[in-house]
């Protein structure tokens, strides 16, 4: 199966497409957010390479063709952060403060965990930017010395549990300002999360579009800090 395959670029493409597209169609029929789109499909594109004995490579010959999209998607975000640019002017200190204190917490909070756990420096480092967005944690992993393919992994959980959790979690605080719940969303979920926020309202998909750029610059900052720690 490998060998007739690896040198065909429609077949990663077109499992990850129609995994998405399962995907889709399960969280519009059962309308849960346990049945994230992202989630179901690399659920089910895992369980069909195992059940088929295909490898990595094989199906990423092809499917690596997607993740050229990844920066454009990411910078179609600046949309409904312009159309709210007012509001941004009006808030610009709480947006500082907000995009920053949630940067300092998460990369805190993997410093905990790894002290805790006794993680070596290669695996702190791989885990310091899962909460920016992938095309920036790639670059920050690398130069610190840590494994890009783990960071991606981190950066794509996280995403997933900060988009399925999002809702929940700003009712259980009773956050209710939409700013605050753009930015904590955007700040810690990147631009999984952010599908979720533009859900959730035009503020909050504004604000969480803006917190995913700001969020990466800090952490690229920061991250070279908190890897000394370590």
């Amino acid at each position: 199966m490998n060998e007739i395959l690896k040198d065909s670029i429609l077949f990663g493409v077109s499992v990850s497409l129609l995994g998405y597209e399962a995907g889709r169609w399960m969280q519009k029929r059962y309308k849960k957010a346990i049945f994230n789109p992202l989630l179901i499909s690399v659920v089910l594109v895992i369980s069909f390479l195992l059940l088929f004995h295909i490898d990595y490579e094989t199906y990423n010959n092809g499917a690596k063709y997607i993740g050229f999209l990844l920066t454009p998607a990411t910078v179609c975000l600046a949309i409904p952060l312009y159309e709210q640019l007012e509001l941004l002017k009006n808030n610009v200190c709480a947006v500082a403060l907000g995009i920053l204190s949630g940067v300092i917490t998460s990369l805190t909070g993997v410093w905990i965990l790894s002290r805790l756990f006794s993680f070596s420096h290669e695996e702190y480092v791989t885990l310091l930017p899962k909460s920016i967005t992938t095309a920036i944690g790639i670059g920050i992993s690398e130069e610190m010395g840590g494994i890009p393919t783990i960071t991606v992994a981190v950066i794509v959980i996280t995403g997933i549990l900060g988009n399925v959790l999002a809702e929940s979690i700003c009712k259980l605080f009773r956050i209710t300002e939409p700013v605050a719940k753009g930015l904590a969303i955007g700040t810690s979920a990147h631009a999984m999360g952010t599908s979720k926020a533009i859900e959730m309202g035009d503020i909050e998909g504004a604000m969480s579009s803006l917190a995913i750029a700001s969020a990466g610059l800090v952490t690229v900052i920061f991250a070279s800090i908190y890897a000394n720690f370590i």
